[in-house]
């Protein structure tokens, strides 16, 4: 049953579960809500609660659990002569789920029948012509072992599937009856469901700190897996970058650093002094009429996609930059170049600057104004000397979560900065950044148990690292400031 359907059904279960126990409960206090304990929703809610929660607990731990199980299973029938040949266990594993899936979409859409499915043993061309006729391209070689292993995958997962089914529908109908029985007119609904919604509150937060931590765990146990295969002295310090999936590869951060800080720079210096100057003006010199009209013009900018942005750096900036000040300077003759993506870049985060250090600006006590006017300063110094310094970790706050911005950014250095990774001080040559060369490592028909893809997630940690830092420093800024203004 698809996973759709399950959903749907306990949803429904859920809503006929609201209405039966907002009845009961009426009808326990004989037809007069005023007798109840609780008001007649909490009776219903309650008995939702019980229906819906639990059952989807249930599916979503099931939908974690039932993959490891059946690839656990199935992984013991692959003999290790072909983990050898292809080199990896989870290649392997992967032409399994393939062919799964190629043979689901063969029986649902009629070329195979479900005993034919079952009997194919040994006869490739035969599974080819029959898949190929629904159009699923197997791709390379397949061996009658991957395809028993395919076979066993797909029987299970649709055995794990009833199951779940079962199971989920049976705990729903056993919630529904349990929370239907409890309910009468003495029944502190109330208390239950705030008790309940507490619980979903603290399981979704623990979820977002589980989720931290597992992406934390998945990168460090891959860049592991790198620096076993690569040393860590040369992706540190190495100065060259030259990946080559047939050996010999040389993996050096520090070129890809030196980009990503090198167009982060030059975005901070267009996005910070406009950003800020206009929040300042929007906040202590513009009348409601302009703030009005100013403030959703210059918020429109965070709403356009990073993909316009980057085809505006390719199209328009790059070549206006070339042909007007790197050519004539002497300086490159290329359009993509650092000063293009860090000036379209630093256009995009105007608005993450503006906006909340305008925020922060209208949140100074009135009181300040008042205090430095009566001492006869004037509204320039009284901006540069009272709302700015009281307003300052906010704004540290605000220009980090634009530096954090620039440093995740990936559309706009492919098309305006390009790929090339180099130490060179010249803006008007290309670069490139970490992010961008994340998704060139992970993209196409990658080895994933080859150095050259593994990297991708020892720079994926090094962005980490570097955010992280980032937000330690906006923390140590912002409480070492507070102090002087509480």
């Amino acid at each position: 049953m698809p996973l759709l359907w399950i959903l749907a059904i306990v949803l429904v279960l859920g809503a006929v579960g609201y209405i039966l126990g907002r009845q009961r409960a009426i009808a326990s206090a004989g037809g007069d809500s005023r007798l109840l304990h609780s008001l007649p929703n909490y009776y219903g809610t309650n008995v939702s609660i019980f229906t819906i929660v639990p059952a989807l607990l249930v599916l979503a731990v099931w939908l974690m659990i039932q993959p490891l199980v059946i690839e656990r299973q199935v992984t013991s029938m692959i003999p290790d002569s072909i983990v050898e040949e292809v080199g990896s266990r989870s290649l392997v594993m992967s032409d399994v789920r393939r062919v799964a899936e190629g043979l689901d979409v063969a029986v649902e859409r009629g070329a195979l029948a479900e005993d034919q499915a079952r009997s194919i043993r040994t006869e490739l061309t035969d599974v080819r012509a029959r898949l190929g006729a629904v159009g699923v391209a197997l791709g390379g070689e397949v061996t009658p072992e991957v395809l028993r292993a395919a076979q066993e995958y797909r029987a299970l997962s649709r055995t794990g599937n009833l199951a779940m089914a079962a199971v989920v529908f049976v705990l729903a109908g056993l919630g529904l009856a349990y929370s239907y029985a409890r309910t009468h007119q003495e029944f502190r609904a109330r208390n239950t469901v705030e008790y309940a919604i507490l619980a979903i509150l603290v399981l979704a937060s623990t979820i977002a700190i589980l989720t931290t931590v597992g992406i934390v765990l998945s990168m460090l146990f891959e860049t592991f897996n790198f620096f076993e295969l690569y040393p860590w002295q040369d992706f540190f310090f190495g100065l060259e970058w030259r990946p080559s999936f047939e050996g010999g590869s040389e993996l050096g951060l520090i070129p890809l650093l030196w980009g990503t800080l090198y167009v982060s720079f030059i975005a901070l210096l267009v996005s910070v002094p406009i950003g800020l100057f206009a929040a300042i003006y929007m906040a202590e010199y513009a009348g409601p009429r302009v703030r009005s009209i100013a403030k959703p013009l210059i918020e429109i900018l965070a709403g356009i996609p990073t993909i316009v942005y980057g085809l505006f750096a390719l199209i328009t900036v790059g070549p206006m930059l070339r042909d007007y000040f790197a050519e004539p300077l002497g300086l490159g003759s290329s359009s993509s170049s650092v000063m293009t993506a860090g000036i379209v870049m630093g256009i995009m985060l105007i608005p993450f600057v503006s906006s909340l250090s305008d925020d922060i600006i209208n949140a100074v006590p009135q009181s300040l104004r008042d205090g430095s006017y009566g001492l006869g300063a004037t509204q320039s110094e009284t901006v540069k000397q009272v709302i700015l310094p009281a307003a300052l970790p906010g704004i540290v706050g605000a220009v980090l979560l634009a530096a954090s911005r620039a440093i995740g950014e990936t559309m706009i250095v492919v098309l305006g900065a390009g790929a090339a990774a180099r130490l060179d001080l010249n803006p008007f040559e290309a670069m490139t950044t970490v992010t961008v060369k994340i998704v060139g490592q992970l993209t196409g028909d990658t080895d994933f148990s080859s150095p050259e893809a593994l990297v991708a997630f020892a720079l994926g940690l090094t962005l980490f690292v570097m955010t992280l830092g980032l937000n330690v420093l906006a923390l140590y800024i912002v409480r070492k400031y507070r102090e002087q203004y509480e």
